[in-house]
């Protein structure tokens, strides 16, 4: 919903924009005459130089990579915009969106792509809003075609290394360390840079963001890396379980290829689906060198990281990961878990991103002095349009908590406790690949269910709410009456309450719009500054599935190797969920269920239908607890 806030702020700070209902205004301040620089008022950059005589270009730098076998390095496409001050000395950071899609799935929640309307050879349409905003305010804006994409030559390679060094390599130019040329051959410079350059971006471009950093490139001082990848093998695997299509990495590759570079980069595309062996599932150095977490100690970037904790798309344990590697590095980092799905917090937290984005760029980019640093360090969005600041993520104050499953009587849910169950009890259920998600944790209490397909434990309602901050794991003791199988667990509130939503990934699009920052018209089209509004989708539900987790049964011992089970052998069974911060209500219940193959996370379950024991004895989930053991007490776990 448009809020009086948000129209003050476009008011108070849009320069020279035209926009639906939106009248005209003018800029806040004016550049220093005896001197070329950034103007802060209020702590923040002002949009002093002008958007519509901005200047654009186009720049090539070859890299160091022969994708598609040709015989000729892969060269990277990259359409600049920079104020035109930029030319009479003053010298500007950068803000880079490198993308693999800007000509074909394009960008942001109306689907922009570049575009050069008048055949000049300049970029004319600017998908999101980071050239309106940024550049009156002193700022270049870059967006980088990823090499096998639009105008960079080459083939895709789907988190390969020629997509890794596509921005490191632009990045090399603008610190002078690579040659670039214009169309023309002739070569160019970037002598209006200030040497700082900071990259943004939503999902695979958020990737190429955590790549860069991955690299440890000099010059490359922050990254915002939405909803983004931090390994590809968990973005394609579950714990050794393909989770997607087979050979992935190449239809993805095909999607983001020029239609008519499809059949040139086809027998890339080929050798990307037999390099990452859909057979077994394992982790592999294909795949190795698609996992950018172990490199987070060359990440000389600040990282501002946000995140869906609701996103089945690039799953929330791609941010947990990194985030945890970045800590273990003391990278300078900041937070936003939204309970959204895959969207941008331009479209679930517009006002607040924008000022929030601004002060992070000014302070890493231009370095303006304002308290971005100082502010807690995490923001967690509660429930819809409801957000908490903390210190940190985890939670400070959580502890990882022993909270035993006992199994029921004669088919009846089993319980929770905080005491571990006695004696060499088991219960044995069948994995039913058939089985829904939504089905497997429905009706809880079905006697027939509950001993048929999956086991189902429940707590008593809470006295107390219960918070979790981190990654529960479950760890149960099972055996199987066959070679394979898979080991599946979710956790579950059962009780009603308002809840995010899940179409639309939480968010629906609404007619009007608010504008933010100047447009101009190039090429007879019209680059404007606005976007439609959204809302949250809000629903209530019996249920709510919190967070999930499965591994394939002949990856228990290494992800790398695959060892067949051994029929009726005891195997201890360690199966990390999703991340999560959750708050169950007071009089909810909390529910735990273990299954086997099920649709709905895994795209190859296993067809074997096995039979699988769980033992008691040291069977139990492992939950994150705000306050540990006496909060769960408290509870009354």
């Amino acid at each position: 919903m448009r809020t009086t806030r948000s129209w003050w702020r476009v008011s108070a700070v849009v320069a020279l924009t035209v926009a639906v209902g939106l009248p005209a205004g003018v800029a806040t301040a004016k550049p220093p005459a005896d001197r070329l620089g950034p103007v802060v008022q209020n702590g923040v950059t002002q949009p002093v130089y002008g958007y519509a005589d901005a200047i654009r270009e186009r720049v090539f730098v070859t890299s160091d990579v022969d994708t598609d076998a040709d015989g000729a390095r892969d060269v990277v496409a990259m359409d600049i915009i920079r104020p035109k001050a930029s030319d009479q000395g003053l010298r500007v950071p950068v803000i880079m969106d490198a993308s693999p899609y800007y000509s074909t799935v394009c960008r942001g929640n109306e689907s922009e792509c570049k575009a050069d309307v008048d055949g000049d050879g300049l970029n004319d349409q600017w998908p999101l809003f980071y050239d309106n905003y940024f550049v009156p305010r002193g700022y270049a804006v870059v967006l980088l075609d990823m090499i096998g994409t639009n105008n960079s030559t080459g083939c895709p390679v789907t988190g390969g290394r020629a997509d890794n060094i596509s921005a490191p390599t632009a990045i090399d130019w603008l610190n002078g360390r690579r040659t670039g040329t214009d169309a023309s051959g002739k070569r160019v410079y970037a002598s209006w840079h200030n040497g700082k350059s900071g990259m943004i971006g939503k999902s695979y471009d958020g990737t190429l963001a955590n790549a860069a950093a991955a690299t440890g490139v000099s010059g490359l001082s922050t990254i915002v890396p939405i909803s983004a990848i931090s390994s590809w093998y968990d973005y394609s695997r579950s714990n050794g379980l393909v989770t997607r299509a087979n050979n992935y990495s190449g239809s993805l590759a095909n999607t983001v290829t020029n239609p008519e570079r499809r059949e040139h980069c086809a027998a890339v595309r080929e050798q990307l689906g037999v390099d990452g062996d859909d057979v077994t599932g394992d982790y592999s150095p294909f795949w190795a060198e698609r996992d950018y977490v172990p490199d987070a100690g060359k990440v000389r970037a600040s990282v501002f990281v946000v995140h869906g904790i609701n996103d089945n798309n690039v799953r929330p344990d791609h941010f947990s990961k990194w985030w945890d590697a970045l800590a273990a590095h003391n990278v300078p980092r900041k937070l936003w878990m939204t309970g959204t799905g895959h969207v941008d917090p331009f479209d679930f937290r517009r006002g607040e991103w924008v000022d929030t984005l601004h002060r992070w760029f000014d302070y890493w980019l231009y370095g303006v002095r304002n308290d971005i640093m100082a502010e807690p360090r995490v923001d967690i969005e509660r429930a819809p349009d409801v957000w908490e600041t903390h210190g940190d993520w985890p939670v400070p104050g959580t502890s990882a908590t022993q909270v035993w499953l006992r199994p029921g009587a004669d088919g009846a849910a089993g319980a929770l406790s905080l005491h571990p169950e006695r004696g060499n009890t088991s219960r044995t259920f069948q994995d039913t690949p058939t089985m829904s998600q939504a089905n497997a944790i429905r009706h809880p209490s079905d006697p027939q269910a509950n001993t048929q397909n999956r086991l189902v434990f429940l707590s008593e309602p809470l006295k107390a709410p219960l918070h979790l901050s981190g990654t529960p794991i479950v760890r149960i003791k099972a055996s199987v009456n066959g070679e394979d199988t898979s080991f599946a667990g979710l956790l579950v509130d059962y009780g009603t309450r308002p809840r995010f939503g899940t179409s639309g990934d939480g968010i629906r699009t609404l007619t009007p719009e608010d504008c933010w920052g100047e447009q101009a018209t190039w090429g007879g089209f019209a680059e404007n500054a606005c976007y439609r509004e959204t809302e949250k989708v809000v629903a209530t539900d019996p249920q709510e599935l919190v967070t999930k987790g499965i591994l394939d049964g002949q990856n228990l011992k290494s992800l790398s190797v695959t060892t067949p089970l051994a029929p009726g052998k005891k195997n201890a069974v360690e199966m990390p969920l999703l991340p999560e911060d959750y708050v169950f209500a007071a009089g909810n219940q909390i529910g735990v269920v273990l299954l086997g193959s099920y649709s709905g996370y895994s795209s190859r379950a296993k067809q074997n239908r096995a039979d699988i024991t769980v033992h008691f004895d040291s069977t139990r989930i492992e939950l994150p607890i705000v306050g540990g053991r006496s909060a769960a007490a408290r509870a009354g776990l």
